[in-house]
């Protein structure tokens, strides 16, 4: 097995509890990710990782492979590497349960990047921001990036700062998907939390702080993370308007 795609998928959030079972058009909120995960051409394996019973028995109901994981985990990437560490294989991809609207494609392209930059460690996925909500919106984290597209920060404010107003430029928002070699998932579960984590509330900051680089992959297609209620209203609108409720 050379792919693996984890989907860590916990019961309890302090803004949404229970989003992951949640029905979106008649199926559990982490089916409609892990469809889109199976259809993903480069990925051999999917597995969704979970600490609670109600999670697992919804994921077991519509046929996914699930794994019950620690309780005590601090993020999902804890998680991803409790399943990982007793697999062999050479890529993961980390995929969060809320971002419904996620491309099997988009995977694929993580899976490829690594494949062909045999020194890349890491990569995740980026879009334009469309709008001045999005822009100023802390729950919508920001990055900015280099001319080779390797991300320079990534923060919860509108970054960076416009000071001349009469120049035009293309912000960027992150989708919370990463693609990892496998031995680089450790490595990057073992690194000390830096200031910039602890700050932003953001765990990608730890490979930068620690000096890494992540490379960045930008898609055109809308991806909405459903963090709180009104999150999963937006994606309804979103599908009944694409016409696929």
């Amino acid at each position: 097995m050379e792919t693996v795609c984890v989907i860590p998928a916990r019961y309890t959030s302090q803004r949404f509890e229970g989003k992951v079972i949640v029905p979106l058009f008649g199926k559990p909120l982490v089916q409609w990710v892990w469809e889109k995960a199976i259809a993903a051409q480069t990925i051999d394996e999917v597995i969704i990782a979970t600490d609670d019973e109600r999670v697992f028995k919804t994921c077991k109901d519509f046929g996914a492979k699930v794994q019950m994981t620690s309780p005590h985990h601090f993020s999902g990437t804890d998680r991803v590497c409790e399943v990982v560490s007793a697999l062999e294989c050479e890529i993961v991809i980390n995929l969060q349960a809320d971002e419904p609207l996620i491309q099997p494609q988009a995977l694929d392209e993580l899976v490829l990047e690594l494949k062909k930059d045999k020194d890349l460690q890491v990569c995740t996925l980026i879009k334009k921001i469309e709008t001045e909500e999005e822009l100023e919106d802390p729950n919508i984290v920001k990055v900015v990036i280099d001319r080779y597209n390797f991300a320079l920060y990534f923060s919860r404010a509108k970054i960076p700062y416009i000071r001349d107003k009469n120049i035009s430029f293309v912000f960027y928002k992150h989708i919370g998907v990463y693609g990892f070699k496998r031995d680089f998932l450790f490595t990057f579960k073992n690194l000390p939390k830096g200031k910039l984590e602890k700050a932003e509330g953001l765990e990608q900051l730890r490979i930068l702080e620690a000096g890494f680089k992540i490379k960045t992959i930008e898609i055109n297609f809308e991806s909405i993370s459903v963090d709180t209620s009104q999150d999963l209203e937006r994606v309804k609108e979103f599908i009944k308007d694409l016409g696929h409720a």
